[in-house]
């Protein structure tokens, strides 16, 4: 009998893909890449048309020796890589490595592992795709250039050890950027205003909310306006106007990409992405479930693809009958319209079994395994039911020119959302509405006045940042958890209640990506590169031009910021704090978090303490210096030298002007300057000397 030998990357992938196979095969796995670039050179010959130096890694030729023994006693080998671009470069480089050139050798690829998707791949074997295999050279390169040519620069001006990357460094600029909005932002005042209305022949009040006047929407900026309004409508009568009775739908959510998965696990599980990728992988490579071995419980996890196979699609309305009943199954496949690219025609992630629902394997999966597949489950299963329905009643009210209504809505048929609530959606409904007509009779009971305050954009959180990314078309279905992971293991970016905040260190970087390298962390220059990918993907472009059009100029940026930095003397800030060890005057040096102040004398002397950089303002409270301090976790914020005596503290730079309207201090807000008492609310133009 023929011996083949397949070969996968992980091992809990072998152990599943073994079983389905029999004794003919045998499965064995490379635990991932087994060449790459080197880590100590650049490993790309830039005078020789880019050509990368690719090198076996370090602690895989014990493996490499394993697969080539297996490869000898094989009649076939099938390369069984993950369906990506990744995949079929790992599949390229065991292909060199093993030397199969002179073997028959045949790629296959499942977008989930099981039996019949494993045996179909066989039935289907092709050659290495260079397209995918490109794409992935290029993307390597790229990164590497950007990586190891702009590192040695953070190096020399910040710390060492610091890091650059083509997406990474815009994901960084993302979060600064929104931290630079928030700062800068000035809430404006607003008010909201009800009426409570007493209904003929019932006991329970009608609050009905201000909307304008005839001519349209009045938005009330301040309690003056508020006043005048309510003044002219105190006596007045409320007359109904119009009553508007109608449906409206809710749709249901298309199935996951690794993006929506991504941000949905983030909201509703609190999952940080790389958690989210790493159970996702476990569910994908295989379980073991009772009576059933190890089964791949989800289809691949690295997709931005909505597209779901006829035979999967089936199964899921023919379960949703079954359970829900007939008028829950939806019409027809939901299609997204979105004129981006589709990344590798792969399927949306989804169940593979529709029989193994997340109560029969709750058993056999960890509490957090069962959390992402029932949420998996659910989601896909909303995807192929029908919309929520909701019966909606409108009343407009008039009052001596002005309008008021009252809005309510009942869900009438709950349609998807009996297996998955997007926004937790409750009804409104209000009972009150159904016994009013045009001829009830109003009274005033009272006004309700309310003050708000605009709020600032919120902070990125990793599922928001991830979001982002997708919709600018930064990074790819596999790029997005190792960026965020390396921007908040570098700490450049700090994690705090799910926000991201940056660090001090953080801003530094970006601030010298910024004036160095503009093209680098450029969104649409990055979003630009990201096409062309997919472009070198598809055939349409060779990867060595890719990288020929980018090399030019941003070997240009590299010379002018390295003579640049030969012109800046990196020394050692010395400060006038004396070390108390040895006397000598301690200096100011970049750690993990941010500035700190060393002796000079080390390795004879070791002090160290924190830095607190003094901002030139007197403390509100006490009258001492205001500092620049860091949380635990590296964010900025300004506090009293005197803690924990004087408990001053602030998010927001203090000034030393005083708000001429209630003499309370001020606070920076890009070019403004604005009282830190909101509900005062004082705004106005810096000094100039502050600018």
């Amino acid at each position: 009998m023929p011996k083949y030998l397949v070969i996968v990357e992980s091992p809990a992938k072998a152990k599943t893909i073994q079983k389905f196979l029999g004794k003919n095969y045998n499965v064995i796995a490379s635990n991932g890449h087994v060449r790459d670039l080197p880590k100590s050179t650049l490993g790309i010959d830039i005078e020789n048309d880019f050509e990368p130096k690719y090198i076996t890694i370090r602690g895989k030729g014990e493996i490499l020796a394993a697969l080539r023994k297996e490869v000898k006693k094989a009649d076939k080998v099938y390369l069984a890589t993950d369906p990506d671009r990744e995949g079929e470069a790992i599949s390229w480089h065991l292909y060199h490595a093993l030397k199969l050139e002179n073997k028959k050798c045949s790629r296959i690829t499942f977008n989930e592992i099981t039996k019949n998707a494993v045996k179909a791949s066989i039935k289907q074997a092709r050659d290495i795709d260079m397209n995918l295999v490109d794409a992935q050279q290029a993307r390597r390169v790229l990164d590497r250039l950007v990586g190891y040519e702009i590192s040695p620069l953070l190096w020399a001006k910040i710390k060492r050890g610091l890091s650059a990357g083509r997406v990474q460094s815009v994901a960084l600029r993302l979060i600064c950027d929104r931290e630079e909005e928030i700062n800068a932002f000035i809430p404006q005042e607003y008010w909201t205003l009800s009426a409570n209305l007493k209904v003929e022949g019932s006991k329970k009040p009608l609050i009905a909310k201000f909307s304008g006047d005839k001519d349209g929407k009045i938005e009330i900026s301040s309690k003056e306006q508020l006043d005048e309004i309510t003044k002219k409508i105190d006596g007045a009568s409320f007359v109904i106007t119009d009553i508007k009775k109608g449906e409206r739908t809710k749709k249901p959510p298309l199935p996951f990409t690794t993006s929506t998965m991504q941000q949905d696990a983030g909201r509703k599980l609190n999952f940080a992405t790389q958690k989210t990728m790493r159970i996702a992988q476990q569910l994908y490579e295989g379980v073991e479930i009772k009576g059933r071995g190890s089964i791949g419980l989800i289809t691949y996890l690295r997709t931005d693809s909505v597209r779901i196979s006829e035979e999967a699609d089936q199964a899921a309305r023919t379960y949703i009958g079954e359970t829900y009943g007939e008028e829950y199954v939806s019409a027809a496949p939901k299609e997204k319209e979105d004129k981006k690219r589709i990344q590798d025609a792969h399927e949306a992630i989804r169940p593979t079994d529709m029989s193994l629902t997340p109560v029969k394997v709750k058993e056999q999966l960890s509490r957090d395994q069962f959390r992402l597949y029932q949420l998996i489950w659910n989601r896909f299963l909303a995807s192929r039911m029908n919309p929520a329905k909701y019966e909606t009643t409108s009343v407009k009210i008039d009052v001596n020119g002005y309008r008021f209504h009252v809005s309510a809505s009942k869900q009438s048929f709950d349609g998807f959302l009996a297996v998955y609530n997007i926004d937790n959606e409750k009804s409104e409904n209000n009972t009150l509405l159904k016994s009013i007509d045009q001829d009830t009779k109003l009274e005033l009971l009272d006004f309700a006045k309310d003050q708000h305050f605009t709020q600032p954009p919120a902070h990125y959180t990793e599922a928001l940042l991830v979001k982002t990314l997708e919709e600018l078309g930064i990074g790819r279905p596999s790029t997005y958890a190792p960026t965020i992971a390396t921007i908040i293991s570098r700490r450049y970016v700090t994690k705090e209640k799910k926000n991201l905040y940056v660090t001090e260190l953080g801003e530094a970087v970006n601030n010298m990506m910024k004036q160095a390298f503009p093209a680098i962390v450029d969104v649409n220059f990055t979003a630009n590169l990201e096409m062309l990918l997919d472009k070198v993907e598809d055939g349409g472009i060779a990867w060595k031009t890719v990288v020929r059009n980018f090399y030019p100029d941003f070997e240009e940026a590299l010379k002018a910021a390295q003579e640049e930095l030969e012109k800046v003397e990196i020394a050692d800030e010395v400060t006038d704090v004396v070390c108390e060890e040895c006397g000598r005057n301690m200096v100011i040096k970049y750690g993990p978090y941010g500035k700190f102040l060393a002796c000079p004398g080390f390795p004879d002397c070791r002090n160290t303490k924190p830095h607190y950089e003094k901002i030139g303002v007197p403390c509100p409270l006490c009258g001492k210096e205001v500092v620049l301090k860091k949380t635990k976790k590296g964010r900025k914020f300004y506090g009293c030298e005197d803690n924990p005596d004087c408990e001053f503290m602030s998010w927001a730079k203090p000034s030393k002007e005083v708000c001429p309207k209630c003499g309370k201090y001020m606070v920076e807000k890009g070019k403004k300057l604005m009282c830190s008492d909101s509900a005062c609310g004082y705004v106005c133009d810096k000094p100039k000397e502050e600018n």
